[in-house]
């Protein structure tokens, strides 16, 4: 008994220290712009070079750039949107304008220039994030860059060493206005002096890397490194307006938010210690333990959490719980086959390893792909997932299980297994009886037999979907619609009833409105104008206000963008996930999978189309929690597929059985853990905030098809493939699962006769 309390007190303790360090975590975390506002900047972009022109590909240039620097991680989320030749800017947390432009202002446009400040050519002609830190002969710290263009760069350096000042001279942020080789020769090198980095005379044309020289210390290097990989600014940004922002989502419906998911936490608790008793105790300790771990990694890397990261915390509870659902549901089944507590556990945790290793290495390789090529929301999803897979591996898998063997070491419990796991003595030894009580629950359940009709019922259910959506398309918020930004600059007195009044006069109504900073009011249209209607628009409040206004178009093509690249991100998860599933288990498994994937994707997309649900940018990360849970639940029921066949030791396999049976296997664990992941959605759908009421109906709807989907749709697909696979002519090959005959020893005279 002492051995049991001693290991009580430190699973105790543990919980303690991790509830102590997530409480003052949870304070200090930084929340995004759509939960605590902050600072938004107004530029307008302009051509480095006189005579350059403000087209598409520099707008998406300059947008792309500034993604890339501002939120290298992922993790920060800033909003950036294009107007026209504009780009708006906000930054979650920062509170006034110096803190905004000093992150904004970490430009790199490197260019290449003779000493007459004549341009020769721009970082195009450099490899991207090619810089790196280096050593000069003398040991002194340089900037290495490798060149990309290689026949441009031998042209102009070329050209270069035929001039009479034949040197080269390296700009950071060259300002025609203010800078000039002339005037900065003698500070070229000092970066705290001069944006002038380096200067070298060229002999003749080459074509090899660049070195950058100068008086350097160590740290000005890397910080030059890493402004230069961040990517180069195509164009100029010249401030037009600032102002502070508020949160799209509200302390109020934050404060409903963490209310209801601190109940829905509390209730998957309660969930667990009722099914499981002691067993359920320490699951429970596990994730608070995990909960603290996942959010002070968040911090440590200084993350910035918006609704995309708390989606992925929901998904990674829901695949916490699941590790421990399936750990304990093996332990179940070991002890009604007569086991001892002890060696059932070992046994159970043991059995299940396999399914958790994979269904969230599965899962881990999903959002590496989604962090890798995505960008903006799809990059914080995926950051944030990884670290909830990193945590439930640690804890889930690790330390709860190891603090459950001790304790069962103890023998305290080996006869209370009511009491440890909720499993009822009188069942074990009584083998009949289990047996008929087991045959009586499943007796009418037959997974297989009716699949036909559930892959029938899929298909029409995906061609209605495609229908809905062909036909009626999906109901577009204002995140994917564009429209019109309309600023109105007066000294008059104007309240927002009045623009309102105004505007509906013009034809036009507003979705948005925001008094800034410099007094000026900018307000919001779905309505894309042209020329002349913006004119038109323009003259009426120039003339009734005696304003000055501006109008510039609202493109959607961030939006549009981060679609585009979160759809190339899936199709490329998917191609990763039918080669790891191929070599982890077959290739059969891998097509079921993505297959099943597509379907829970395409019913959870109709669902919002038939029932007009708005679509906003947070149902992206909806669209890729459900990627990430179905994965897991899939693979998991992959994993005792392939388990059972294992098990087979002839030749002949009933595949219709082995499903069944799988399936039957699976179907308590799987009930539970989807259970437990609704739990803190139906919470945040019932005591949340409004604002992400469709957000959640989402991830309800996801979960709930992905749960059918991995039952009814996955495991019946592989069925068939394998069945028509072994249909043709290929009854006689063996597969890697199959027995193999039994050899005659052929008897040679003299040798083994």
């Amino acid at each position: 008994m002492k051995k049991l309390w001693s290991k009580i007190l430190l699973l105790l303790i543990i919980v303690a220290c991790s509830v102590i360090v997530l409480i003052p975590v949870l304070k200090e975390i930084k929340l995004g712009l759509d939960l605590q506002g902050g600072f938004e900047v107004l530029y307008d972009i302009e051509p480095i070079e006189k005579g350059q022109k403000v087209d598409d590909d520099m707008v998406n240039a300059t947008y792309n750039t500034l993604t890339k620097r501002i939120d290298v991680l992922g993790v920060l989320e800033p909003s950036i949107s294009i107007e026209g030749d504009k780009i708006r800017v906000g930054l979650a947390g920062v509170d006034n304008a110096d803190e905004a432009r000093e992150v904004l202002s970490q430009t790199a446009s490197l260019t290449f220039r003779d000493t007459e400040d004549n341009l020769l050519m721009t970082s195009d002609v450099l490899t991207s994030g090619g810089a790196k830190v280096s050593q000069d002969e003398a040991g002194n710290p340089v900037v290495a860059l490798s060149v990309k263009d290689r026949d441009k760069f031998y042209e102009e350096t070329k050209k270069v060493s035929e001039m009479s000042d034949n040197r080269i001279v390296i700009w950071l942020d060259f300002d025609p206005m203010t800078d000039s080789f002339s005037s900065e020769e003698e500070t070229c090198g000092t970066l705290e002096d001069s944006r002038c980095l380096s200067v070298a005379s060229v002999s003749q044309g080459f074509s090899s890397d660049v070195i950058i020289q100068g008086n350097f210390e160590e740290e000005e290097v890397q910080n030059l490194v890493d402004l230069i990989n961040s990517g180069s600014m195509p164009a100029k940004l010249v401030e037009v307006s600032s102002k502070s922002v508020e949160a799209s989502f509200g302390a109020n419906s934050l404060d409903k938010t963490i209310t209801a998911g601190a109940v829905g936490v509390a209730l998957i608790c309660l969930l667990l210690i009722a099914l499981y008793r002691i067993a359920g105790l320490i699951a429970s300790a596990g994730i608070v333990i995990y909960t603290a771990l996942t959010f002070f990694i968040f911090w440590l890397i200084n993350g910035t959490l918006t609704l995309p990261g708390i989606a992925a915390v929901i998904i990674g509870i829901g695949m916490a719980v699941d590790a421990n659902v399936i750990s304990f549901s093996r332990i179940k089944e070991e002890l009604y086959e007569g086991k001892s507590l002890t060696l059932a556990t070992k046994l159970g945790n043991k059995n299940s390893f396999s399914s958790i290793i994979d269904g969230n290495l599965t899962t881990l390789l999903v959002a590496i792909i989604l962090f890798i090529f995505g960008q903006s929301s799809v990059k914080g999803f995926a950051t944030m997932l990884i670290i909830t897979i990193f945590s439930t591996l640690l804890i889930m898998v690790g330390f709860t299980r190891w603090i459950t063997r001790k304790i069962v070491e103890t023998g305290v419990f080996e006869d209370k297994v009511k009491l440890f796991i909720g499993v009822n003595p009188k069942d074990i030894p009584n083998v009949q009886k289990r047996e008929k009580r087991t045959k009586y629950f499943y007796k009418n359940v037959d997974f297989v037999s009716k699949r036909k009709v559930f892959l029938s019922v899929a298909v029409i259910i995906a061609v209605i979907g495609f229908i809905f959506l062909g036909t009626k398309g999906l109901n577009l918020g204002v995140d994917f619609r564009g429209g019109t930004a309309i600023t109105i600059q007066t000294d008059e007195k104007v309240t927002e009833k009045a623009i309102t009044k105004d505007t509906k006069k013009l034809g036009y109504e507003i979705y948005d409105f925001e008094k800034q900073n410099n007094g000026a009011y900018t307000l919001k249209i779905d309505d894309t104008l042209n020329k002349e209607q913006a004119s038109k628009v323009s003259d009426y409040f120039n003339e009734k206000y005696e304003a000055s206004t501006d109008i510039g178009v609202i493109s959607d093509v961030v939006k549009n963008e981060l679609i585009k690249n979160a759809i190339v991100a899936l199709i490329l998860s998917a191609i990763g996930m039918i080669i790891y599933i191929s070599l982890r288990f077959k290739f059969s498994y891998g097509v079921s999978c993505i297959l099943a994937l597509l379907f829970n994707v395409i019913v959870t997309i109709s669902l919002f189309s038939i029932f007009r649900f708005e679509v906003s940018a947070i149902f992206i990360a909806a669209i890729l929690s459900i990627v990430g849970y179905s994965v897991n639940d899939i693979i998991i029921t992959f994993d005792r597929i392939r388990e059972n066949i294992s098990k087979v030791k002839t030749k002949k396999i009933d595949y219709k059985n082995i499903v069944n049976e799988s399936l039957r296997e699976v179907f308590n664990r799987s009930i539970i853990t989807n259970v437990t992941t609704l739990i803190p959605i139906v919470a945040l759908i019932f005591l949340g905030a409004h604002d992400i009421i469709n957000f959640n109906i989402a991830l309800l709807f996801g979960i709930v098809i992905g749960t059918l989907s991995s039952i009814f749709v996955a495991s019946q697909i592989w069925l068939e493939i394998e069945k028509r696979s072994n249909k043709k002519g290929k009854k006689d090959k063996k597969m890697w699962y199959e027995a193999e005959d039994d050899v005659n020893e052929l008897e040679i005279k003299g040798i083994n006769s």
